[in-house]
């Protein structure tokens, strides 16, 4: 089973919890936000470095979610979890910069905790002699390229799909890809078999 198979089946039961969490029962939307708060934690490191301002925004947000849970309809769970996290950041942003309201997401903090990244680097022996040497490189991005390298390689989304989360065109998330890719290429030199990865998924 390739990735894309799995990521579908997740979505999947993810789904069936939805649907019951819809029906009012609030156990399944415990499982649900349980399975996705490390996500949607480990998304948000990208824009501000403040874990307690990222807990609240994500407890705010499951809060919201749950309430209005009858009208709103879903079709990729961590996909709408995600571009309802980064909204409701960049909402904040500018509630915060009242003398800016077209905040550029790109002047927010930049990530210091990138656990997800850490994790799954660990997790993978095609990693183990690497992972300083990438971990690093990925931190060493500038925070757009980290993004779509989050959505893309490490939850599996395709370009469409971060596209329309980031809400940007298809080119513009190819062109933050390749420029991803290339800054690898030029930071580490001992990791043949991740760009291979990138390749094959891109």
């Amino acid at each position: 089973m390739n990735k894309q198979q799995r990521i579908a089946e997740e979505n999947v039961l993810l789904l069936n919890l939805w649907q019951q969490s819809q029906a009012g029962d609030s156990l399944a939307f415990c499982q649900l936000a349980d399975k996705q708060y490390r996500t949607l934690f480990n998304y948000a490191t990208n824009f501000t470095s403040d874990r307690e301002f990222i807990k609240d925004s994500i407890q705010e947000l499951l809060i919201h979610i749950w309430e209005k849970r009858q009208t709103i309809h879903i079709q990729f769970v961590s996909i709408y979890f995600l571009k309802a996290l980064r909204n409701q950041l960049l909402q904040e942003f500018r509630r915060n910069n009242p003398a800016n309201s077209l905040l550029d997401i790109d002047e927010v903090g930049q990530i210091s905790d990138y656990q997800t990244v850490e994790t799954e680097i660990e997790q993978s022996e095609i990693y183990s002699e690497n992972q300083i040497k990438v971990r690093s490189a990925i931190n060493e991005l500038p925070r757009r390229q980290k993004e779509v390298v989050f959505l893309k390689y490490f939850e599996g989304m395709d370009n469409e799909q971060i596209a329309d989360l980031m809400q940007v065109n298809r080119q513009s998330v190819a062109n933050l890809l390749f420029k991803a890719i290339n800054s690898l290429k030029t930071h580490i030199r001992a990791v043949t078999s991740l760009i291979l990865i990138f390749v094959v998924n891109g």
